[in-house]
């Protein structure tokens, strides 16, 4: 394991660490705005309508991102009541897609950044351009991940609700071994094997070069 003090990794802290809260908090936070939206108060009155990250953080999810060398975390989940929610089956849908969909917007963000930096219009500090890069590498893997429909991402979710009904309870069964699935495609590289060349053509489709 690469270690905690290396200049290498001291590197990626300074510059990864920053852009993967940034993106996990947002992404939160838009899913307790979306649940708001819908009629459920129950994120804001917790404290999680906030683009403060410390309100988001995650203790096991932020020491498994440096553990992992900030390739892997996860933020607290946004607590949701379903029986305070207009039409629950919409709303669990548009909040679970709010944060995937955040996130692509942050990789648009970044991407423009990233691209009226390297065309010259400002000279910023490499770090800085770096940051931009990564941005849009973490925001896009982060959308195309939770879009994977296994419990508890935000892609069962929205599976769930455009499913008919009958499938409800099927699915319900199959969410107690879901976790364990995407447990092995984490350690076993399944994860970057199916969606690695999705990541690539949007990264590169984003930047509007072959970085990636």
């Amino acid at each position: 394991m690469e270690s905690l003090f290396s200049p290498d990794f001291l590197r990626k802290a300074l510059i990864a660490a920053p852009a993967i809260l940034f993106s996990l908090t947002v992404h939160e936070f838009f899913h307790a705005y979306t649940a708001m939206r819908f009629g459920d108060t129950t994120a804001r009155d917790a404290g999680r309508l906030t683009l403060n990250p410390m309100a988001h953080l995650d203790f096991f999810g932020t020491l498994m991102m440096f553990l992992s060398g900030f390739h892997f975390g996860w933020a607290k989940p946004v607590p949701v009541n379903p029986y305070n929610l207009r039409n629950p089956r919409v709303a669990d849908f548009w909040i679970s897609a709010a944060g995937p969909l955040s996130n692509l917007g942050l990789a648009v963000i970044f991407g423009v950044l990233f691209r009226i930096v390297v065309s010259g219009s400002f000279s910023l500090p490499i770090a800085v351009v770096h940051f931009f890069l990564i941005g849009v590498i973490i925001n896009v893997s982060l959308a195309l991940f939770n879009l994977i429909p296994l419990f508890p991402l935000d892609g069962s979710h929205m599976l769930k609700s455009i499913l008919p009904a009958e499938y409800e309870l099927k699915l319900i069964e199959f969410d107690r071994f879901a976790p364990f699935v995407l447990m092995i495609m984490i350690l076993f590289g399944g994860f970057w094997i199916i969606l690695g060349p999705f990541i690539s053509v949007i990264v590169n489709f984003i930047l509007g070069v072959g970085y990636f």
